[in-house]
């Protein structure tokens, strides 16, 4: 539930930490085997082999041919769902697969009736199956005319890369189990304006999912960029600022009080960043303070449009000669999204980079709800929040802050299984604050920056008051 408490909420401008506390607080993190393990079981030839059996239906146009058993995206889903169902037999039938689906019609690019028809597995949750976090990738392809849905469009980075991620993905973590759900996610639509994302979030809606995370992965195996760069060792996580569901009073406390940089969204990107850094070896990841590419959008962004964190993952350097492309030569470039253009150890490593970051936060608790901070005016800051629900592995909470200009959290401190903390002489105006969860294992939640900006909780009945 999300509520507008204290206007004593976050940070301003900055110095520096108390020279005295400084050692004692700075960044810890409990390192944890699992996560290594689960990055290293992620195959490279897996992800491969999937990519290849994307390209062979020759188009997954969201309008293309749905009965054939060969071509097009009928045959596309139908053979992802069919692996999905074969990924859950492996571990026991721990995964529910279905299709998620409804008619668009009257749409610019979806101008009649059409079906548009995602597949899902969920991975429920052994303590708290509601809550979730979701990975995604998109089934469709196209080529230079977004409505041509007959002629050869492999779409091998675009996305079958992505959807081949969700896929190994969801093979590695289902040999284990976790305390929230995980939801792998092969959406449709994406092209023609993203419909697929728009059909799952309202379902997460309507059934009062609580979604403390969408990572969507498209296009996560080129490497060459069309601006000479080759590279294998960076990529980029794009996430909003403000919540795209923030009221007016909202817009104004974050006026005075912060938050245009702490979204949860934002905090899921950090989060993930941090991922990167600790499992996945020679990764260095970007955070983009912007919701996609400039004036593009993604998958994400009808969760945003919900109030849900989400972010998108994906290459640092594009070929655009590889994108949305009829299959030609000219002037000597190769043009056309095939398969050669995809490096499959670079997929793989994003893979992991998921992987880790999707089982990092199924274990650890859900994310605190409430924070609260209060310290106009005084040599101390305090954070308050609410007492995780019943049944949650809480060890305790941890304390996040940083000066307001750094982009990363750079101390922290353990403060035990209570609901309320004072920093002593650190005063509010010079950094930005935040309170994970942590479990008895030491994992832990994203980061929650106090009050409606930063708030990871949704309560939809309550949206119209607000």
């Amino acid at each position: 539930m999300r509520y507008l408490k204290s206007l004593a909420v976050a940070a301003t401008v900055s110095l520096s930490l108390p020279a005295t506390a400084s050692a004692q607080q700075a960044l810890t993190y409990k390192d944890q085997q699992k996560l290594h393990d689960i990055a290293a079981a992620v195959q490279a030839d897996r992800i491969e082999k999937d990519i290849q059996k994307l390209v062979s239906f020759g188009t997954r146009h969201t309008l293309s041919e749905t009965e054939s058993d060969t071509r097009g995206i009928g045959a596309a889903r139908r053979w992802i769902y069919e692996e999905f169902k074969r990924i859950s037999a492996d571990c026991g039938g721990c995964l529910e697969v279905m299709y998620v689906t409804d008619i668009i019609e009257g749409e610019t690019r979806i101008p009649d009736a059409t079906e548009v028809k995602s597949v899902i597995a969920i991975q429920r949750g052994k303590t708290d199956p509601g809550r979730y976090v979701l990975m995604s990738g998109d089934i469709d392809s196209r080529v230079s005319d977004v409505m041509d849905y007959t002629s050869d469009a492999p779409g091998a980075n675009d996305n079958a890369s992505g959807v081949a991620g969700t896929l190994e993905a969801a093979r590695v973590l289902s040999q284990y189990e976790f305390d929230g759900s995980v939801v792998y996610a092969a959406l449709a639509g994406e092209e023609q304006g993203l419909f697929g994302g728009k059909i799952l979030a309202e379902k997460a809606k309507e059934q009062n999912w609580r979604i403390h995370a969408v990572l969507n992965n498209d296009m996560i195996g080129n490497i060459e960029g069309i601006n000479g760069v080759i590279n294998n060792t960076t990529a980029r996580i794009f996430a909003e600022g403000t919540r795209m569901d923030e009221s007016d009073r909202e817009a104004t406390m974050r006026r005075f009080y912060g938050g245009e940089v702490d979204s949860p969204s934002r905090n899921v990107a950090r989060y993930v960043d941090l991922m990167a850094d600790r499992y996945i070896p020679n990764l260095d990841t970007m955070i983009v303070y912007r919701l996609d590419r400039f004036g593009r959008g993604g998958h994400h962004r009808p969760f945003n449009d919900l109030g849900y964190p989400g972010v998108r993952i994906m290459e640092t350097n594009e070929n655009y000669y590889r994108q949305h492309q009829d299959l030609r030569t000219e002037n000597g470039i190769e043009y056309g999204d095939t398969i050669d253009g995809v490096d499959f150890d670079y997929a793989a490593k994003l893979t992991a980079l998921n992987a880790v970051s999707l089982a990092g936060m199924a274990w650890a608790p859900e994310p605190p709800q409430n924070v609260d901070i209060e310290g106009a005016v005084q040599p101390s800051t305090t954070l308050k929040w609410d007492a995780a629900s019943q049944g949650e592995d809480v060890a305790g909470y941890k304390i996040y802050w940083r000066l307001t200009s750094e982009p990363q959290w750079q101390w922290s401190r353990f403060v035990g299984d209570v609901t309320e903390y004072t920093l002593e002489n650190i005063v509010i105006d010079n950094y930005i604050f935040g309170v994970a969860s942590v479990s008895e294992d030491g994992f832990e939640s994203p980061v929650v920056f106090p009050g409606p900006a930063g708030e990871f909780s949704i309560d939809f009945e309550e949206e119209g008051d607000q």
